[in-house]
């Protein structure tokens, strides 16, 4: 009995750290921030670099001034700069960005509690402020990439505008569409890092592969989508044609594999997941088909984000050797 060792939880541990894991995430989306630069020219990768730059120094200057721990060099701030940057048109104003950043970090991380603590996903949430604030004007304006190959001149940007697919494919719009192989490639006009596919795709593959996600909600989250947009293919498409190009464009990808995956923001158990999925789909599709915009992903993420904590209520795990609560 001497022997007995007794200590407090947790009981199992891991060597998985925040820092660890957010590295994992940087390195994921590197596929995606190179193909947005080849795509988008030289100032999609400044932009990120002024992106990830505001959102470490808000997280520092607001931990400096109200004396709390400094939490920058857990690697967060700069997933979530990234990810605010890939959810941006490359032409969009610098002071824009750094707007975008401090709404990410401080309203909706910091003023919550910080890390672990925000209800939302801070680079989506900053995403939907910006696109509501400016959605006339620069949130947007869309880059043709045939006229953007690795340049750094914007002086005749307005030359160079483009529809998005997914205005292409909105119910009553004309226009043409590219190939589903530059959709893959990300030949198209769109966000930094949400046009090119094959990039996004690899990253997540990479995430699975390091056990930093699940398959769950990037898997359901595309099926969901693709499904129903099977069941109202337009005349002019196949019903297959349309399902791939409704996948394919749009915020869809990234939304699925980096954001709807955030480990505060989205539910524990699989069950949880899996609802948490096929809710976001059925947004998705709902506003890409009836709503007034053409892109539905951040919105619905953010919706279900709200409604998080009661789908962990409701998809309970049942502790080992435990009897099912009555």
């Amino acid at each position: 009995m001497s022997k007995l060792t007794l200590s407090v939880s947790p009981h199992i541990r891991s060597r998985l750290t925040t820092g660890g894991i957010m590295l994992d995430v940087v390195i994921a989306l590197i596929p995606a921030l190179i193909a947005g630069t080849v795509i988008f020219g030289l100032r999609a990768l400044v932009l990120t670099a002024v992106c990830v730059a505001s959102c470490m120094l808000a997280e520092f200057l607001f931990e400096f001034i109200l004396k709390k721990p400094l939490t920058i060099n857990d690697l967060s701030a700069v997933v979530t700069g990234m990810l605010l940057a890939f959810n941006l048109p490359v032409t969009i104003p610098f002071w824009q960005a750094v707007l975008g950043s401090v709404i990410a970090i401080i309203v909706v991380k910091q003023l919550f509690g910080g890390l672990g603590l925000n209800f939302a996903n801070p680079a989506i949430t900053a995403r939907i402020v910006l696109f509501i604030s400016f959605a006339n004007t620069s949130m947007t304006h869309w880059i043709d990439p045939t006229r953007t190959f690795m340049s750094f001149n914007w002086a005749n940007a307005d030359m160079a505008a483009s529809a998005t697919p997914l205005a292409v494919l909105k119910p009553g719009s004309t226009g043409s569409l590219p190939s589903l192989m530059n959709m893959l490639l990300g030949i198209e006009g769109g966000c930094i890092g949400e046009t090119c596919a094959l990039a996004l795709i690899l990253g997540g593959i990479y995430l699975v592969a390091r056990k930093v996600i699940s398959f769950h909600i990037p898997v359901v989250f595309v099926a969901t989508v693709f499904v129903l947009s099977l069941l109202v293919a337009p005349e002019g498409y196949s019903s297959l044609e349309y399902a791939t190009y409704q996948i394919l464009s749009g915020g869809l990808m990234i939304g699925a594999i980096f954001m709807a995956t955030d480990y505060v923001t989205s539910p524990t158990t699989s069950l949880g997941k899996i609802i948490f999925a096929l809710g976001c789909g059925v947004i998705t599709f709902a506003i890409r088909i009836w709503g007034s915009y053409p892109e539905g992903v951040s919105f619905s993420i953010l919706f279900m984000n709200l409604l998080v904590p009661f789908i962990n209520k409701l998809t309970p795990t049942k502790p080992l050797g435990g009897a099912k609560a009555e």
